[in-house]
């Protein structure tokens, strides 16, 4: 019996933050009542046909029961999502992809080299370009020889 208990008071002491969640957001209950509203409004639309063929070919034909279908799970994984709080990352996925992108632009090995003074040029000025001179190597190659 005490088992039976504990597994009871563990289940619900686990349920404990998404009732929370759901009293506490506005959203979350939004989505909610929109997704019940949406099932009521196909239910009382659908409840003309009372076999299952004729409910069934309803829902296949016509455009705004599939419509509010699709706007009811839509509100129900809103509200699931919220329950389970989950965020969106669509900010944080839009910055890592435009990251790779420019990344894989810069160190293209066709390009690359182009691409990066290119983009030096613009952000500092046209640089001074170093070319190595191809000396003898002995240092000092002519200067104060007698």
């Amino acid at each position: 019996m005490a088992k039976t208990k504990d597994k009871v008071l563990d289940k619900a002491s686990g349920a404990r933050p998404y009732i929370e969640r759901a009293i506490n957001d506005e959203d979350l209950r939004d989505n909610v009542r929109n997704a019940f509203e949406s099932a009521r409004q196909i239910y009382n639309e659908l409840i003309g046909g009372r076999g299952a063929i004729p409910l069934a070919t309803r829902v296949a034909t016509d455009k705004d029961i599939q419509e509010r279908l699709k706007e009811a799970v839509d509100e129900l994984r809103q509200a699931a999502d919220r329950v389970q709080g989950k965020k969106e990352h669509s900010a944080r996925n839009t910055t890592l992809l435009m990251t790779g992108i420019a990344l894989g632009i810069l160190f293209n090995p066709v390009s690359g080299a182009q691409t990066r003074k290119w983009l030096s040029d613009k952000l500092f000025g046209p640089s001074d370009e170093f070319t190595y001179q191809g000396g003898t190597g002995g240092g000092n190659s002519g200067a104060g020889s007698s």
